[in-house]
């Protein structure tokens, strides 16, 4: 058997190759005949997973999310930073770029005026059509709000959770990493800073608006849309600064402020841990205890000790979730004593197998291998292998990665080759180089 480091880097390598499959997947065309429909990707969409499904049992994850799309990204920055890809990386930056840009100019009153397209969905599938006041509303900045749109730049026209703010934060960091990561033509930079304006310009107006979680489940605040936005809008204001807009730099700032304040409020000592999400009118949420907070902090790093992977809460919250799943999860009751616990979402998740995620898994590694490196004890980078060794074990030998990995048996459910768990390998594995080499 080889060496859990020997592993690793061929399992790299092989995500690197799989998460492309999902990048301007131009020859992919996904026919929906309940809605009238077929979709053909476009050139710098990014699917969330090739594998062409319609809940037949794998889902229908032919879209392009604005916060999956984000990390993928990122994750093909980190190819191209370590030389694992090279010029076809910027040229697929440049097509989601333009692919982004484009989307700016969606309206969905077009939709309204024109109801064609209502004709073409049949009977049993108008139940699942957003209504005309929902559609109406889509224009100018509220397109950000999109939690999706179809892989070829259109309107979803499916009901689903919407508004969602955490893409356009994310898809700011995203953009701000990759100017300091390459070198950009004069078009390709001018259309980035464009994208990057605009994303910054929602975040800093729409940060306090109650919107839907990361899994697209419940209106509120939420903890991890509050850190990436915090992230988000406190990098850009240096590059704000930089380009000679002092005015917005400053009321970004001041915006990084009120929300760092709100995110102290989200701790919870009774519990020990920090709550996920504030549900509007005060309502208590059963998923209060979720692993957005951990992803929150690898998606977010923000140089101080709160609400960083050096925070005690937040390290406390780690363990919380720990003891969640290696309650909640039969795989986990009789596993090797160096394996960490396979990790899901949160309590009594109900989705396909409600069992563990490989991003979630790879997150809580990341989480230690970034303690590790940013100066916590060694003992972070073994935790971090430990959660390694549990992805390994419900890896299968073609290395090919879904959503989730059933919490009775490891088998793999839900969308296959999730790009997401793709990317989570890869960042996981820069955060683990990065503790090795400390």
């Amino acid at each position: 058997m080889t060496s859990l480091g020997e592993w690793v880097e061929s399992q790299y390598a092989h995500c690197a190759h799989a998460m492309l499959r999902s990048v301007s997947a131009i020859d992919l065309i996904k026919h929906r005949p309940g809605f009238g429909q077929s979709i053909r990707a476009h050139k710098g969409s990014i699917i969330a997973s090739p594998v062409l499904g319609s809940y037949d049992p794998d889902p229908d994850y032919f879209f392009h999310w604005l916060r999956d799309s984000a990390v993928v990204m990122d994750a093909l920055r980190l190819l191209y930073e370590d030389g694992s890809v090279t010029d076809s990386a910027l040229t697929q930056f440049e097509e989601f770029v333009t692919f982004s840009l484009q989307l700016r100019q969606l309206d969905g009153r077009a939709l309204v005026r024109d109801r064609r397209w209502r004709s073409r969905v049949t009977a049993d599938f108008e139940k699942f059509l957003r209504t005309d006041a929902d559609l109406e509303a889509v224009h100018g900045d509220a397109v950000a709000g999109e939690t999706r749109v179809n892989a070829d730049g259109t309107l979803d026209i499916s009901k689903w959770g919407r508004p969602q703010n955490d893409g356009p934060p994310l898809r700011a960091l995203t953009l701000l990493r990759w100017f300091d990561a390459a070198a950009f033509e004069e078009a390709l930079h001018e259309a980035a800073a464009a994208l990057l304006r605009a994303d910054l310009d929602y975040t800093r107006v729409h940060w306090r608006d109650p919107c839907y979680d990361i899994w697209e489940e419940e209106k509120g605040l939420h903890y991890y849309t509050l850190c990436v936005s915090a992230a988000a809008l406190e990098r850009g204001a240096g590059w704000l600064e930089a380009r000679g807009d002092a005015s917005t730099a400053a009321s970004s700032r001041i915006e990084v402020r009120a929300i760092r304040d709100l995110l102290d409020n989200f701790w919870a000592p009774e519990q020990g841990h920090y709550r996920s999400r504030v549900l509007e009118g005060g309502v208590r949420s059963a998923k209060e205890l979720d692993i957005a907070v951990i992803l929150a902090a690898i998606h977010a790093p923000n140089g101080t000790l709160k609400h960083s992977v050096r925070d005690p809460r937040m390290q406390d919250t780690l363990r919380a979730l720990e003891r969640l799943f290696m309650t909640d999860y039969p795989i986990n009751h009789a596993r090797p004593a160096n394996w960490a616990p396979a990790m899901g979402r949160y309590h009594n998740d109900v989705y396909y197998s409600g069992g563990a995620y490989y991003f979630s898994t790879l997150g809580a590694a990341e989480f230690c291998f970034l303690a590790a490196a940013s100066g916590e004890s060694d003992e972070w980078r073994a935790r971090g292998d430990a959660y390694l060794e549990t992805v390994r074990a419900y890896t299968p030998a073609d290395g090919e990665l879904s959503e989730q990995f059933d919490k009775q048996n490891g088998t793999q459910t839900s969308a296959k080759q999730l790009a997401w768990s793709y990317a989570a390998f890869i960042s996981c594995v820069g955060a683990r180089r990065a503790a090795i080499n400390k």
